[in-house]
């Protein structure tokens, strides 16, 4: 198929399907000797699309039209089509972090805890979106209860309860939801936040911390960066990548890959919390 219209080279089209295929897909092109792809979705298409890419030379642009599309905000990619394909046509690729999780990439956030428990819930929902992410988060809260964890970072060990812990890699979940307001894809370092259980009449002064990237400065928040983190929880449970949930054991062990993806996009001054 040819994208026409848009000043781009012939275009393959490739309709991903099932989970996992994007990924396979573009690992064949690749050894084809094609160097640039484009994920046409939210965080877990990109997610797929950039497994296939990782650590070679081959790049990886974002057409957004997820839920959440946190990846692609915090590279300031438009969120409408003409816009994300203006970007497109005079991106360069640019060498960012990501990171893993038992084995398991991810170029966003992955975390464990509530907001696991949650993408769990939320994958198994017919209806979409901020609201109805929102509407279960609610609904999930007060019957939540926190875990004890273990937390072994750069040689320090602490054990504290806590509502959920964050491995940042950029900056947001999505939906300007920022849970590491100054993480940087660009640093070689996580952003680790670990937020304590709070009453439910603070529930929305976090969420308003959120929306306007000052969760760094609530009294629940504490944000360690680091090259790796080593966790052990109570009980095997949920994690996410990208939002996408799964099932992992007791031990949680993430790190950081510095520079092991390609991303187009293009050069702007920077602001808090955002590379480009």
């Amino acid at each position: 198929m040819k994208l026409t219209g848009h000043a781009f080279p012939e275009t393959d089209f490739f309709e991903t399907g099932k989970q996992g295929k994007a990924t396979i897909i573009v690992k064949e092109k690749v050894k084809e000797g094609i160097k640039r792809f484009v994920a046409v979705g939210g965080d877990g298409t990109v997610n797929e699309v950039a497994r296939g890419v990782m650590n070679t030379e081959a790049a990886v642009g974002i057409i957004p039209t997820g839920s959440g599309n946190g990846f692609a905000r915090h590279l300031g990619i438009p969120l409408n089509l003409p816009g994300a394909i203006d970007l497109l046509r005079n991106a360069h690729p640019v060498a960012v972090d990501y990171g893993i999780l038992n084995g398991t990439p991810f170029f966003c956030t992955a975390g464990i805890g509530f907001d696991a428990k949650i993408g769990y819930e939320f994958s198994l929902l017919g209806k979409r979106g901020f609201f109805s992410y929102l509407r279960l988060i609610l609904a999930r809260f007060l019957s939540y209860t926190p875990q004890k964890y273990i937390i072994r970072i750069d040689g320090s060990e602490i054990t504290r309860e806590l509502f959920l812990i964050t491995f940042a890699n950029s900056s947001q979940y999505g939906n300007r939801a920022s849970i590491a307001p100054q993480a940087s894809i660009k640093d070689g370092l996580l952003d680790v936040t670990l937020l304590s259980p709070f009453p439910f009449y603070k529930a929305l002064n976090i969420g308003i911390r959120l929306l306007t990237k000052t969760i760094d400065s609530s009294n629940y928040v504490e944000i360690v960066k680091c090259k790796e983190v080593n966790v052990e929880r109570e009980s095997p449970g949920y994690v996410h990548f990208d939002g996408e949930p799964k099932i992992t054991g007791r031990i949680v062990d993430v790190k950081i890959i510095p520079g092991g993806l390609n991303v187009l996009t293009r050069n702007q001054h920077p602001a808090p919390g955002t590379d480009y």
